[in-house]
């Protein structure tokens, strides 16, 4: 299979080619290229493809995956023996990285971001971040946060948001955009610049050693990592006198969360809206992102035509493995499909998995803890 990069791609005709993403899910929900067709690779694998019987012979197939690997894989692939293939150098990263802006263009890009958080999206997604700040009590006067920038779409818009609301001087606070650098590659690092350039984030960057660290572990690293950038986003945004740190956990993160406690963790728990830290004395942790629903998220991201990392460790390189809380994006994905299986037959699921945790009625509880001490019903019974 011929390797072709981004840029060779641009100068052929557009009817002469199909872009066709091979990635699953979970990776896919994070943005595609646009115009290109989803056709996960299980799929192509197959002795015959549906799919790629439908396109024409006479167009040219680029293949695409996250780093550019995967697709080398399809070269044995009977279905494609009489098709003229090529894999896309780089990949899924590797198209986002060719799409360097330059100055007139990054203002237009930041401008448009902005006026559709006023306009377009203000009620998917202005309205529930406002709202949670105020059920929750997320931002108090005098309130120096530190926003903690992973460099995807979450964050990234939650930043934006962050702006937007200051920007209504309501409340008086203090915001401190913190990007932590665990050990990216050059790549990866310039990426999450130049999306904050774009987007007119002034970011600012530490560094520390946590994936070299967390390099030699084999059982959850990604729990360990997760843990331990946790850990020193606290020390960092103390030390630059925040009070708070934010993070991007949003909606779906809490219902799955909450459900995937009772599936895999046999408890019942969820993503608090804000906690004060045990480590780290007059800190708390928010979620703005609380009420936002991802695919309000995703809607923005591609309306921009914006193009984030879902992870850049450098011992899984960016594919499947890591989610932002240390779970698994298989379970996660699992979860997921089953939320969304559930709700074909009942349009209310997600928001009862949500208000499930508002209502809960310690009178039918067996069991409980409450400050790591454990009830039992028959206590009082």
């Amino acid at each position: 299979m011929k390797e072709i990069t981004p840029e060779e791609i641009k100068k052929w005709p557009k009817e002469s080619y199909e872009l066709i993403d091979i990635r699953d899910d979970g990776l896919v929900s994070y943005g595609m290229i646009p115009g290109a067709l989803h056709i996960p690779i299980e799929e192509i694998d197959e002795e015959k493809s549906n799919k790629l019987e439908a396109i024409s012979k006479d167009k040219k197939l680029v293949f695409y995956c996250e780093i550019g690997r995967k697709t080398m894989e399809l070269d044995d692939c009977k279905c494609l023996n009489d098709r003229e293939i090529y894999s896309l150098a780089g990949g899924y990263i590797g198209y986002v990285r060719s799409g360097t802006l330059e100055e007139s263009d990054r203002e237009e890009k930041q401008h448009k971001a902005e006026e559709s958080i006023r306009k377009k999206y203000h009620k998917q997604l202005f309205t529930p971040f406002a709202k949670a700040c105020k059920t929750y009590q997320l931002i108090s006067e005098g309130d120096h946060i530190a926003v903690c920038i992973s460099g995807g779409k979450d964050s990234m818009l939650m930043a934006k948001l962050f702006q937007e609301i200051q920007r209504h001087r309501q409340c008086n606070f203090e915001l401190t955009f913190l990007v932590m650098d665990p050990g990216y590659n050059k790549e990866n690092r310039e990426l999450i610049e130049s999306n904050a350039r774009a987007l007119g984030i002034p970011i600012t960057i530490f560094e520390s050693d946590i994936f070299d660290a967390v390099d030699t572990i084999e059982k959850s690293p990604c729990y360990i990592c997760a843990r331990m950038r946790r850990g020193h986003l606290y020390s960092k945004a103390k030390e630059l006198g925040c009070n708070k740190i934010a993070l991007g956990h949003h909606y779906d993160d809490v219902i799955e969360t909450i459900l995937m406690g009772m599936l895999h963790g046999a408890q019942m728990q969820t993503m608090m809206p804000k906690l004060h830290s045990t480590n780290f004395e007059g800190m708390e942790l928010i979620r703005p992102l609380y009420l936002v629903r991802e695919s309000d998220i995703c809607a923005w991201r591609d309306y921009n035509d914006l193009h984030f990392l879902q992870c850049a460790c450098h011992f899984t390189n960016t594919c499947t493995v890591c989610h932002v809380d240390g779970t698994t994006s298989s379970k996660r994905l699992e979860t997921k499909k089953l939320i969304a299986e559930l709700k074909k037959t009942n349009p209310f699921v997600e928001s009862n998995i949500f208000k499930s945790v508002e209502n809960v009625n310690l009178d039918t509880l067996i069991a409980y803890k409450k400050n790591g001490e454990r009830h039992h019903f028959l206590d009082e019974y």
